[in-house]
């Protein structure tokens, strides 16, 4: 019995550390087996949590993410846009530059300072724009600056700069016509001018009468043969023509110069009936159109009182 129980002492003695059994290694195999997170995956959860505080509901919506996305899209669509109509704007902006670039310096500069003379007169503008013309300083370039001052307001669409700009260069424009005119060109202008005296329509045409008979010589026969402001009955006066007599105006040609205008502008006129629209531009076109057709209106008045005309 005690060799037994040593026997089993001495057993226990060499195996002190018994393998374990089946039930422990099952145990240990499933802790084994469970995956926690590790620190850093813990810490990335914890920002991100600490991130999304407080967002509206809507950011964890797709709908709503992609229709930021869309807006995104149309902001950057429409800076380029933007940046296209710059760049096409400095474009235009070099061209009108470039307009002037044949010109002297010198003759530049000078037109720069009677256009800026001009603009800074206001209510002395007429005054200023004769004096102009009688030293001949009016021309092709003047004119040019004024566009190119009134091209640059439309484009900015400075509306007050725009029509300020469009009076003066009409102004400008018709004071350098009436210089280059023709006689006939002339009188006509001067005869339209008449109408704005605040004369009706009857008085007016009389005052024009009386001008065009002091203006056209007469077309007698005495008249024909001799020169105006002899005398036939005392055979007293000039028998020469007078230096004057090479611009003196004939009502034949005077007749010939303003048929020959009226049918080039009616014919302009005609064409410029078909654009018909409601949109401003269009509007404007129609109300200047208008005006048009009652300069016509006068202008024919007077060819046919100059036809008719009686001394």
């Amino acid at each position: 019995m005690e060799s037994i129980a040593l026997g089993l002492t001495c057993t226990a003695t060499v195996f002190p550390h018994s393998f374990p059994s089946t039930s422990s290694l099952s145990a240990t195999s499933t802790f084994n087996s469970i995956k926690y997170p590790s620190t850093t995956a813990l810490r990335s959860k914890g920002i991100e949590e600490k991130d999304l505080y407080g967002l509206p509901k809507e950011f964890y919506d797709d709908e709503w993410q992609a229709k930021q996305r869309e807006k995104t899209k149309e902001l950057h669509r429409r800076r380029q846009q933007e940046e296209e109509e710059e760049e096409e704007k400095i474009d235009e902006y070099r061209e009108i530059g470039l307009r002037l670039k044949d010109y002297p310096e010198e003759d530049l500069v000078k037109a720069k300072k009677l256009v800026a003379s001009f603009i800074r007169s206001a209510e002395e503008v007429e005054e200023k724009i004769e004096e102009a013309a009688e030293k001949g300083e009016l021309d092709e370039l003047v004119l040019l600056i004024i566009w190119n001052r009134l091209d640059l307001a439309r484009r900015d669409d400075e509306k007050d700069a725009v029509r300020s700009l469009d009076l003066l260069y009409r102004r400008v424009e018709t004071e350098i016509l009436k210089r280059e005119a023709t006689p006939a060109m002339r009188l006509l202008n001067d005869l339209l001018n008449m109408h704005d005296g605040g004369l009706d329509n009857e008085g007016w045409l009389k005052a024009c009468k009386k001008r065009m008979v002091d203006t056209f010589p007469r077309e007698d026969p005495f008249s024909i043969l001799v020169p105006a402001g002899f005398d036939i009955d005392t055979h007293q006066g000039p028998l020469r023509p007078s230096l004057e007599a090479d611009d003196m105006l004939l009502r034949i040609d005077f007749v010939r110069e303003v048929d020959e205008l009226l049918k080039e502008v009616r014919s302009e006129y005609t064409e410029s009936l078909e654009a018909q629209g409601l949109d401003p531009e269009s509007v404007a076109s129609r109300l200047k159109q208008q005006e048009k057709q009652r300069a016509i209106h006068q202008v024919e008045s007077l060819l046919d009182l100059a036809i008719n005309l009686v001394w």
